[in-house]
């Protein structure tokens, strides 16, 4: 008969990958607010180098659940700042680094990043971030101030997509226009939804985003406010578009408002179809469609209809 080996258990490791506790891997996720859990150690390490953090930095993390990540950035970054909505998640984060060198290093700020009016300041983003946020969140990063280096970003695979979209491409949209005219987008690495506890539905992918500094000089409600309309529907031209009654009532409106902010004399033979016909003709955008246009085709229209006073603000 053979000899029989008992295997020793290590009840403080048992299921845990990443270093957490065992009881953080008994936590129940609410998936409602996001939490998936990135659990492959070679993807956590991945995320942080690429991220090139400084012994210097300040980095700000979203979501850090049970500090998979969070453990990565502490060993290379000055300190951390770590937004948690999950009262539970922010008692296993402090667990986690209690007695450890990390523990001065980590500050956590709980409740809602979104509803925090009050972001410090800090070199560089790192988060995998709850996916309901992704499109608010990235704006309100790209307008804060001073600005990060760069973020580092986990996105859910198709908006990731759309941030990085170029024209032409079948994901190119308003989105990736918006963000592109402000900071270099970089697609890092694609991250399968086995790759996280729970899995969601669908996979991921690594993003870093590099705010231009210093950002464009340009009214940001003015250029939204024509990407809207070009966008409204990307395949059709752009006369098509401009044609409709809808835009053009608003377009005037806009012109007569801005007339009167500007204490101008609103001309009497200003006809806004005429107008906008005229620019789209003479800048030669008629027959062209938003999926087609890059950054500098977007500001040479805006600067176009500007100069025949008609606003999008």
């Amino acid at each position: 008969m053979g000899k029989v080996i008992k295997k020793r258990e290590n009840s403080g490791a048992k299921g845990a990958k990443g270093g957490a506790s065992a009881s953080a891997q008994s936590l129940p996720f609410n998936t409602g607010r996001g939490q998936h859990i990135l659990k492959n150690p070679g993807i956590v390490h991945a995320i942080v180098e690429k991220s090139a953090l400084k012994a210097t930095d300040t980095v700000m993390e979203v979501g850090p659940g049970t500090g998979n990540l969070s453990a990565k950035i502490l060993e290379q970054a000055k300190r951390l700042i770590a937004f948690e909505i999950d009262t539970r998640m922010i008692a296993e984060l402090k667990k986690r680094f209690i007695g450890t060198p990390s523990q001065n290093k980590l500050t956590v700020r709980a409740g809602d990043v979104m509803k925090d009016e009050d972001w410090p300041a800090f070199d560089v983003c790192i988060s995998n971030l709850p996916y309901q946020i992704s499109s608010p969140f990235v704006f309100r990063l790209l307008l804060h101030r001073p600005l990060p280096r760069y973020a580092v970003l986990m996105f859910q695979e198709e908006f990731a997509q759309r941030l990085t979209a170029k024209p032409g491409s079948k994901m190119y949209c308003r989105l990736s226009v918006n963000v592109q005219l402000l900071a270099k987008v970089e697609h890092l690495m694609r991250v399968k939804r086995s790759e996280f506890r729970p899995p969601p539905k669908v996979d991921s992918a690594v993003v870093r985003i590099e705010p231009l500094n210093p950002p464009p000089p340009v009214n940001y409600n003015e250029w939204d406010g024509v990407l809207r309309i070009c966008f409204l529907r990307k395949n059709k031209s752009l006369k098509a578009i401009f044609k409709q009654s809808n835009i053009q009532e608003m377009l005037e409106k806009n012109y007569k408002t801005y007339c009167s902010v500007k204490n101008l004399p609103i001309d009497p033979n200003f006809n806004i179809k005429e107008t906008v016909d005229t620019v789209l003709d003479t800048s030669n955008y008629g027959n062209r469609r938003a999926r087609t246009m890059d950054i500098p085709d977007f500001l040479a229209l805006l600067l176009a209809f500007n100069k025949a006073g008609v606003h999008f603000s």
